[in-house]
């Protein structure tokens, strides 16, 4: 089991950047792909990025890709999401969790379990 814990968010300004960080506990770390979901108010929580167990790869969404950036430490149990040319669209509560289910898509939530409490960011126009 993984449990992560999500840190890094706060308040921007419009272009801007931040960097968001998921510490995971438990020995497992290495052997699940990562994802980060947002979820702003009153919509679904939606697939921002993954990165595979080794780190080789990354998927993101059309709609950072080119913008975010995600990366892991499988040694200090860490996932990082670099965030730049932040939008108010943005805006929203980011989550961090491992991907257990692989009978759903990587951008499916449903393809993910042990979410940690998230981690605000509010990009200010």
């Amino acid at each position: 089991q993984v449990q992560p814990v999500e840190s890094g968010g706060g308040l921007v300004q419009a272009g801007g950047s931040l960097t968001l960080s998921c510490a995971a506990s438990g020995r497992a770390f290495s052997n699940y792909a990562m994802g980060w979901f947002r979820q702003a108010p009153g919509k679904e929580r939606d697939f921002v990025a993954v990165i595979t167990s080794s780190g080789e790869s990354a998927f993101y969404a059309d709609s950072v890709k080119g913008r975010f950036t995600i990366s892991r430490d499988n040694a200090k149990n860490t996932v990082v999401l670099e965030m730049n040319s932040l939008k108010p669209e943005d805006t929203a509560i980011y989550y961090c969790a491992a991907r257990t289910q692989y009978g759903w898509v990587y951008s499916d939530r449903r393809a993910y379990d042990n979410w940690g409490q998230g981690t605000q960011v509010t990009v200010s126009s």
